[in-house]
């Protein structure tokens, strides 16, 4: 895909110069400095957006898309039009004129022209349709990119020409716009031709699990007894979602999930795919849940140990943790993988009832050298009410110019427990 009708940097603010130069971490600053409000829609949020799309920044004009851009305000003629859109192959510019303001501009005869340019793309083959479209034999150039916040898609060049090969999403997404319903092993054949990072995979998963029907469970247990890992992963996927999208833990579906991956645990032999199936039982949290948790406190992959330390948290509905739990989490917030330990001190954090143990656990963690686990520690302390995050809080200082969502969401409940001990002490 060619921008060269698009690209020019003239006239542009900050905010539209980082977008159009992909810097996304300027991005997020410039959003965080603006009028103290982190992340709010500003009067050239829209440009900068206009930016991100004309340079092909799709991932940065998701963001901007999320904190407030207003497409539908945008010149047509200032953006790829959406057969642009669908001939490059990126899901999150055509999510732009399908998911914004935008979609209305298209009546549905021109849907189902660029449903079926999606099409032939993905049955021919992202290469073999560019080798068609250039005519060149020469090696073609591939990247992984970033396509929105999300997922990522495979990038090829060749003979001048880029494009990408997020087809199959595109295909889901207007088929899904249209109304059209596709078939459930369709579905699972486009996830399955890409990764786990894949939008194609992402899309393919979501739009199966909230079909909630006896034939996408069928399709998923199926996949849970195939000899393929790849094919596991991926009905694990199903699983996890059917669980995470219940309207409550009685719904056919989450009771039909966690009795699956509760089993299931105790029987995958690969580590990926049981990561998967753990945190399929993450907002359950029943006591066979716990169970199937606990047993692989030890394993040897940090993945799965970080599932674990992800599933022990409680319900909003308890206040205490199992002696079982309790014990799990300890042992998990002094695990050497990084992540193990941010996970546990979440999970330790959700039962916010003082409980000294815990307590002196993520006290211990606010001298740790990565500065997230210290932030995790503080957050907490907070919840569960222990002044030592006041202190933990200052030292850390601010939120980081570009990480203020991130930082600011620690920070902030230790603030909130100051200003609430101040107020009682002045009372």
């Amino acid at each position: 895909m060619q921008t060269d009708g698009h690209a020019s940097g003239a006239g542009d603010g900050p905010l539209a110069a980082a977008a159009r130069a992909g810097d996304k971490l300027r991005v997020k600053q410039i959003l965080e400095e603006r009028d103290g409000r982190p992340y709010e829609g500003s009067d050239d949020a829209t440009a900068a957006f206009t930016a991100a799309v004309q340079a092909l920044h799709t991932d940065i004009a998701d963001t901007l898309l999320r904190r407030g851009a207003q497409p539908d305000e945008v010149d047509p003629d200032a953006l790829p039009s959406l057969r642009e859109a669908v001939d490059f192959g990126s899901p999150a510019l055509v999510d732009v004129h399908t998911l914004t303001g935008l979609r209305d501009r298209y009546p549905t005869p021109e849907l189902i022209g660029m449903r079926d340019l999606a099409r032939a793309w993905h049955e021919a083959g992202t290469e073999a349709e560019l080798r068609r479209r250039t005519g060149s034999s020469d090696a073609v150039t591939r990247t992984r990119v970033q396509d929105d916040e999300y997922y990522t898609v495979g990038e090829l060049t060749l003979g001048g020409m880029t494009v990408r090969d997020g087809h199959g999403a595109i295909l889901t997404r207007l088929e899904e716009v249209l109304g059209i319903r596709t078939s459930c092993e369709e579905l699972i054949a486009r996830a399955l031709e890409r990764d786990e990072d894949h939008t194609a995979w992402g899309q393919a998963a979501i739009e199966l699990s909230h079909r909630r029907e006896k034939e996408v469970w069928a399709a998923a247990e199926s996949l849970r007894a195939d000899t393929d890992p790849f094919r596991r992963l991926f009905g694990a996927e199903l699983m996890r979602l059917f669980e995470l999208f219940a309207d409550s833990h009685d719904e056919e579906f989450c009771v039909l999930a966690v009795a699956a991956l509760t089993d299931w645990s105790a029987e995958e032999t690969n580590s990926a795919v049981l990561a998967q199936v753990l945190y399929g039982l993450f907002s359950y949290q029943g006591p066979r849940a716990e169970a199937a948790l606990l047993a692989h406190l030890g394993h040897h992959e940090p993945g799965v140990r970080r599932a674990v330390a992800a599933g022990l948290g409680t319900p909003l509905d308890r206040k205490h943790l199992s002696d079982a739990a309790r014990e799990g989490l300890l042992r998990l917030m002094n695990d050497p993988d990084t992540g193990v330990t941010i996970a546990a001190c979440r999970s330790a954090a959700d039962v916010a009832n003082g409980d000294p143990e815990l307590t002196d656990a993520m006290a211990a963690l606010l001298d740790h050298p990565e500065r997230q686990v210290r932030l995790e520690a503080v957050h907490g302390l907070a919840l569960h009410g222990d002044e030592r995050c006041v202190e933990a809080a200052n030292r850390l200082g601010p939120p980081r110019p570009g990480f203020h969502e991130e930082e600011y969401y620690c920070l902030e409940a230790a603030w909130r427990y100051e200003w609430h001990r101040e107020k009682k002490a002045r009372t």
